[in-house]
């Protein structure tokens, strides 16, 4: 696995130069020669992406007690090394409560009242996009100022977006809105993420926060008293990941961010009451009770993120913010509340620890927990999550939505779904949800951006209802239906495939939607499965990667 790989190497590297006493200025020289020698990435982004991560990193690697083994165990799974530390590997004491039986709701009567709900995931809005210009630069991101003109023969960046590894024109976003905002009704809007573009080698704090005010402003310009639901995106931050816990402070803290969101979300927008103050300056979650009975929860997913560096010093349910959960779906539970929960990292790309502690919740409070959202993949699909004790009874679905932005090789989307509404036996399910996508081929083309009716997920598959029994259900004919499966596949690409999904990556694929929490060998077990192994499963993973 080259991530593991990459992971082991550059912190023993970083403990052995600190060993010597190196200065910042040796090691940023050696590691930059090393990124170029090994063509990691062109010489220019190595000579950025280094002093970008620089101050950080080498901060956490000197007050690291893990050898590189460990560290990168954490991080990346049992299969890329094992942990001693009981720190990393850690369990939450749920309340000695007993768990109420568990009723399957009831489909509501023919006209009962619907609620529609819009979740925007992953806009990644590039300030610096140019349209014509080069959009293969041999860069990670494209399409922009410095990237100059192609040449006579190859066409340039696109006027809406490109496939060619670039992010979100303002264009994209402002006819996006105008579109929703003039075709679409809807109670809420859930923002599940990722704001800043792809520029990661090149971004400070001030270019994320103003990044956060101009999509506030678009926001608040195209829907006016809507109310707003944020989730924390793991590109928010500068560096990207860059989420230290509470105990982090100073110059690293991340106060700098959460108190952003206050501003914006709370005093700026409105989008948030002024109760959600604490935790969002703790640790960037919050709850909001929408109506009688209805609750939805925001978390803040990077204190799982795989790729946040901090977590290395001490994982243990960082900010306190499960512990918090708990509370908060145990007093929701006495009081007969139903809970939708938002995030942007998914549950199955989460740290072990952290990611087995959310699946024990979720298990204990199934019944209250209705619904979930993520975004971060920018592809299309969900993840099923499993009674504990045998791990084959259904009882909770994460509904994952593609992104806004092209990025990389996907037409732009959105979703909305259909939840059930506000009367007295309300049991606050989703009832169906539908994508739309724009073809960005045909959008530059007529300079006519069409964002068309992708699919219903309730008629595409043939559903009865979107309880998790029912999504069980489609997985166990996606393995078996070839067809079913292809049209599966092309959602997830939003309508945009570039290469089939056969064989091992078919068997990774569907392994994903059943694997709601990472590194457990108990999952993918049936006879289904007949090559894929643990080792194809996070290749699956690193080729699919997008964010």
């Amino acid at each position: 696995m080259l991530e593991c790989s990459l992971c082991k190497f550059g912190i023993g590297l970083l403990q052995r130069l600190l060993l010597m006493n190196a200065t910042e200025e040796q090691i940023v020289s050696i590691t930059t020669d090393i990124c170029v020698f090994a063509k990691y990435e062109t010489k220019r982004i190595c000579q950025l992406v280094i002093p970008e991560f620089k101050d950080e990193v080498l901060y956490v690697v000197d007050k690291l007690v893990l050898s590189p083994e460990e560290a990168c165990g954490i991080l990346f799974g049992s299969s890329c090394g094992h942990s001693y530390d009981p720190r990393f590997f850690w369990n939450l004491t749920l309340p000695d409560i007993p768990k109420p039986p568990v009723n399957p709701p009831k489909p509501p009567k023919a006209g009962s009242p619907v609620s529609r709900v819009l979740q925007l995931s992953d806009l990644h809005y590039d300030r610096e996009y140019r349209v014509g210009s080069k959009a293969d630069c041999g860069e990670p991101l494209c399409c922009r100022d410095n990237d100059g003109m192609p040449g006579p023969s190859t066409p340039g960046a696109g006027k809406y977006g490109d496939y060619r590894n670039c992010d979100s024109p303002k264009i994209l976003l402002e006819n996006l809105f105008e579109h929703i905002s003039s075709k679409e009704k809807f109670d809420y809007i859930m923002l599940t993420g990722d704001l800043p573009a792809h520029d990661v080698w090149n971004q400070t704090r001030s270019d994320q926060l103003l990044i956060l005010d101009d999509i506030t402003d678009m926001v608040l310009k195209y829907f006016p008293g809507v109310k707003v639901y944020p989730a924390v995106g793991n590109h928010e931050s500068a560096p990207v990941n860059s989420f230290p816990p509470e105990f982090i402070t100073g110059k690293y803290s991340i106060s700098w961010l959460y108190n952003e969101f206050v501003n914006q979300w709370v005093h700026k927008a409105g989008w948030l009451p002024a109760d959600t103050i604490s935790t969002l300056k703790a640790g960037g979650y919050y709850t909001v009770q929408l109506e009688p009975h209805f609750r939805l929860v925001s978390l803040n997913m990077q204190m799982c993120n795989n790729q946040n560096y901090w977590l290395l010093l001490n994982a243990t349910d960082p900010t306190g913010e499960l512990e918090w959960l708990i509370d908060i779906l145990q007093a929701a539970e006495i009081n007969e509340e139903k809970v939708h929960i938002i995030g942007h990292n998914h549950p199955g790309s989460c740290t072990k620890a952290w990611g087995w502690n959310y699946y024990r919740i979720v298990d204990r409070y199934e019944s209250t927990i209705i619904g979930q959202f993520f975004g971060h993949s920018h592809d299309d699909f969900f993840e099923m999550f499993y009674d504990e004790k045998t791990l084959s009874r259904p009882t909770n679905v994460a509904y994952v939505s593609g992104s806004v932005t092209p990025f990389k090789s996907l037409n732009p989307s959105y979703r909305i779904y259909e939840v059930d509404g506000s009367y007295k036996t309300t049991t606050r399910a989703v009832l169906d949800h539908h994508n739309y996508v724009l073809n960005l081929t045909d959008a530059n083309l007529t300079n006519k951006p069409k964002w068309l009716h992708e699919y219903s997920a309730k008629k595409a598959y043939n559903m009865k209802s979107l309880q998790p029994a029912d999504w069980q259900h489609v997985i166990n004919n996606l393995k078996t239906n070839n067809t079913m499966f292809k049209d599966f596949y092309s959602y997830n690409q939003k309508l945009h495939v570039t290469t089939p999904c056969t064989g091992t990556c078919k068997e990774a694929m569907i392994c994903k939607l059943e694997t709601a929490r990472t590194d457990d060998p108990n999952l993918c077990k049936d006879k289904f499965y007949t090559t894929l192994t643990q080792h194809d499963q996070w290749d699956y993973r690193r080729k699919n990667k997008k964010c």
